[in-house]
């Protein structure tokens, strides 16, 4: 016997699916897998919260050196200033080197999104920065890749480059 699906139905049977799947929890982590990640003491910042969301919305703009806005390309710093004006109404100009002196610094285990993360990746301090979003990830523009995208903290090439945190913003 053949059992006939409408394509609605076919569909409607798809959705329910995928919303049973989406409430059920996740398998539980085996102990000591994964990396743990500190709570910040500082509080959450709404504004930090906006930056880190529009900055999400960048995912693959494309990479230029020099660029400051999304439609011609974004290199990392132009990535931040266009980021803080756009979301924070904040001016931020110059370098990564240049962005770093603006900021107030942060300790790594005091990250929270909205933080700027510096890294030395052309044999000189401060000469990449990226935005922090929360869960040990960080946004930025490399010119690797050509593209926006999130990246893990704990990434190696990331995590030996690392060099410090700043705040623009409270």
């Amino acid at each position: 016997m053949r059992c006939r699906l409408s394509l609605s139905s076919l569909l409607s049977a798809l959705g329910v699916a995928f919303l049973l799947a989406a409430c059920g929890s996740p398998a539980p982590r085996p102990p000591g897998e994964g990396e743990t990640i500190a709570q910040s003491r500082r509080p959450a910042s709404p504004a930090g919260a906006d930056v880190a969301l529009y900055a999400l919305t960048l995912i693959d703009t494309g990479y230029r050196f020099g660029g400051k806005n999304p439609q011609a390309g974004l290199d990392c710093s132009g990535m931040v200033s266009y980021v803080f004006g756009q979301a924070a109404g904040l001016k931020v100009s110059g370098s990564a080197a240049d962005i770093a002196r603006q900021g107030r610094p942060v300790g790594r285990h005091e990250l929270r999104a909205g933080d700027l993360v510096f890294f030395n990746t052309l044999n000189r301090p401060f000469s990449h920065v990226g935005i922090y979003i929360g869960d040990n990830r960080f946004i930025h523009a490399p010119s690797s890749n050509g593209a926006v995208r999130v990246e893990q903290m704990s990434n190696r090439y990331f995590a030996q480059r690392y060099e410090a945190a700043r705040s623009l913003l409270d």
